[in-house]
């Protein structure tokens, strides 16, 4: 059950007390968050029933693999569906049926990227989404900086490899998307990002030497964030386990949610939650980290870097 001060105590049933839709909707994450808090609920409340996800589908004329993605909160829920599942559950109690479709409702809501929908493929939108709901992010990054740290002038520039033909309005929505995915560091409540660069990304820019020098800058200041941690693979620490590329790891404030791996392809990505694979790259970050500098050591190195430039 997700933790919350509005009451903890059982119900009549037997089933775990829901979180009142305005409980949730006041945390950080919007729409996101939302639709895995709801479909944390459904899972537990279906396995509180003895009920296979294929038996739930047939009350909601649906597969099993819909209920995976509702009960992982990556598909929206239809109120018909929930209401379904809650009688097939033995939910009956007025107020918690209330809760858990008012809770679907707001789940339903876009999100403050779907006024960039225009620009935005759905493969991004789902790890925008992710990201706001995140409580811990960890990025490993080999070419460019990671792009919640990025400048505008970076972010503009980088944006202009792949996009280089597009109208100009286009690319500054694009740079007016990136900027506005940053705000969740400084925001109340924000999330842990770990972020590790390989130099390479230090030292290659993509649009000069002066924008590169206001990233360095920029990374500095940045570092002095209680909530923001970084660290730098320097080329004398040789190859290390994470040769495959760049990937990113979600953690989540409930518990019960997995992990996600998300691992960016060029026109696509791919967003992994079973165990193993996530144990797979956790441990490929913790080995990174440990080969990568300390925080220290990579501030005096982004100062060298900076001397350089």
């Amino acid at each position: 059950m997700i933790s919350d001060q509005a009451g903890t105590s059982e119900p009549a049933h037997g089933y775990p007390r829901v979180l009142t839709s305005g409980a949730l909707a006041s945390r950080r994450g919007g729409s996101t968050a939302l639709r895995i808090a709801l479909g944390a609920q459904l899972r537990r409340l279906r396995e509180a029933s003895h009920l296979t996800a294929d038996e739930a589908a047939a009350v909601i004329r649906a597969t099993g693999s819909k209920i995976s993605r509702l009960e992982r909160g990556r598909s929206a829920a239809r109120q018909r569906d929930v209401a379904d599942l809650l009688t097939l559950y033995g939910v009956s109690d007025d107020a918690e049926r209330e809760q858990l479709l008012a809770l679907a409702r707001q789940a339903g809501a876009p999100g403050w990227w779907q006024q960039y929908s225009d620009i935005l493929p759905r493969w991004l939108e789902l790890y925008i989404g992710l990201e706001e709901a995140a409580s811990i992010v960890r990025a490993y990054e080999v070419q460019f900086v990671h792009g919640l740290l990025q400048t505008e002038d970076y972010a503009r520039a980088v944006i202009l490899i792949s996009n280089a033909s597009a109208p100009a309005e286009e690319v500054d929505r694009r740079v007016s998307l990136r900027m506005q995915r940053q705000r969740l560091l400084t925001q109340s409540g924000p999330p842990q990002l770990w972020a590790v660069l390989d130099e390479a990304a230090l030292r290659r820019s993509p649009a000069g030497p002066k924008v590169m020098r206001a990233q360095l800058e920029h990374l500095l200041e940045l570092t002095a964030l209680p909530n923001i941690t970084l660290q730098v693979v320097p080329f004398q620490a040789g190859p290390h386990a994470a040769a495959g590329g760049p990937f990113t790891i979600l953690r989540f404030p409930e518990p019960d949610l997995p992990d996600v791996v998300y691992l960016e392809q060029l026109n696509s990505a791919l967003y992994l939650d079973q165990p193993a694979d996530v144990i797979d790259y956790v441990t490929i970050m913790d080995q990174l980290c440990v080969q990568a500098s300390t925080g220290v050591a990579s501030k005096d190195m982004l100062h060298a870097l900076l001397r350089q430039t």
